[in-house]
């Protein structure tokens, strides 16, 4: 079931989120939503990458709490330029989670 928040914002910024809302043909709600979606999802991705990076948890797990396919993190990992070493082990585990 569906949570209503509310927020208070500046002028300026309802303004834009509006033009968007009328060049993308949708309510401002909708448009709220999607940034809200994308927001949230690249901040989980930076976060879990992070740990990632830091060896800190596997490319596996990174993408169980982002909740995207180990395809999907893998696609992230390559557009941001990750370089990793990656043991034997995290690959292990990382294919445990494709079966």
């Amino acid at each position: 079931m569906p949570t209503t928040l509310t927020t208070s914002v500046e002028d300026k910024l309802a303004k834009l989120i509006d033009k968007i809302a009328q060049e993308e043909g949708m309510d401002r709600s909708t448009v709220i939503r999607r940034f809200l979606i994308n927001s949230t999802t690249e901040w989980l991705i930076e976060k879990y990458l992070k740990k990632y990076e830091e060896g800190k948890i596997t490319l596996w797990q990174a993408a169980e709490k982002c909740e995207l396919s180990l395809w999907e993190m893998i696609a992230e990992v390559k557009k941001r330029r990750i370089k990793v070493p990656y043991t034997i082990e995290e690959l292990q585990e990382d294919m445990k989670g494709l079966g």
